[in-house]
C-alpha cells in the first residue's frame, strides 16, 4: 500500500528480526533452592539467621541474573509447602522455568502449572554442547565419550568435582544460577591453576 507522497506502508507490522544486543534470550541453571525449608540454614551453613532472609535474597539473585525471557531449568529440590504455594513463589521468579525433578519436590511442587517443562531427565542442547540433566550426579551418562556434559543438584556442592560434570546447586554456585558458559569458564580457570 502507498501513501500519498509514494512511500510504502505496510497494514500490518513488520516482524524484524531481533539481534542479540536488543533481545537475547540466555539459558541458566540452578538447583536445590529449598524454599522455605529450615534445614538448609543447619545443614548447608547458609548465611542466614532465617528463611525468609535466606527467600529473599535467593530470589534477588535469581532476578538480578535471569530474565523474564529467559529460560532457567531448576535441577530439583525447589521448595517446601513451609514457602507457600509453589504458583505463587514461581510467580516471583523471573524467567521460563522448567523443572528437573528432585526428590523433595513433592506433586503440588511438580504439579504447578508455572512450570513451562517438568521432567525427570532432560538432554538438551546448548550452543554446541550436549546437556544431560538430572537432579542426581551420573558416573556416566549418555554420550559422555562424546564430550557430553552432566548437570547436576542433590550434593550441596559436597562432590569431588568430575570431568564433563556440574554441580548447578546453589551452594555450590553462591547462591545463583548460573550460564554454561560460566560453568566452563570456571572449570578452565580451575585446570590453569592446577598446572
Amino acid at each position: 500500500m502507498r501513501t500519498a507522497n509514494g512511500s510504502e506502508r505496510f497494514s500490518k507490522p513488520v516482524d524484524f528480526p531481533r539481534t542479540r544486543a536488543i533481545s537475547s534470550s540466555m539459558i541458566f541453571f540452578t538447583s536445590d533452592t529449598h524454599f522455605g525449608d529450615p534445614r538448609v540454614l543447619r545443614i548447608d551453613r547458609r548465611p542466614f539467621t532465617d528463611m525468609a532472609t535466606h527467600d529473599v535474597a535467593l530470589i534477588r539473585n535469581w532476578n538480578a541474573l535471569v530474565g523474564v525471557d529467559d529460560d532457567i531449568w531448576h535441577l530439583g529440590d525447589f521448595m517446601s509447602p513451609r514457602a507457600g504455594t509453589c504458583d505463587g513463589l514461581l510467580s516471583r521468579l523471573h524467567g521460563r522455568k522448567h523443572l528437573i525433578i528432585g526428590n523433595n519436590d513433592p506433586e503440588a511442587t511438580s504439579e504447578a502449572p508455572g512450570w513451562s517443562s517438568v521432567q525427570h531427565y532432560k538432554e538438551l542442547n546448548c550452543g554446541s554442547h550436549h546437556l544431560v540433566l538430572c537432579h542426581y550426579a551420573f558416573r556416566t551418562w549418555n554420550q559422555m565419550g562424546k564430550g557430553a556434559i552432566n548437570l547436576h543438584g542433590h550434593s550441596h556442592g559436597r562432590l569431588k568435582p568430575a570431568p564433563r560434570q556440574f554441580d548447578v546447586g546453589v551452594d555450590a554456585r553462591e547462591l545463583q544460577p548460573i550460564t554454561l558458559d560460566a560453568l566452563l569458564a570456571s572449570a578452565k580457570g580451575k585446570s590453569n591453576e592446577a598446572r
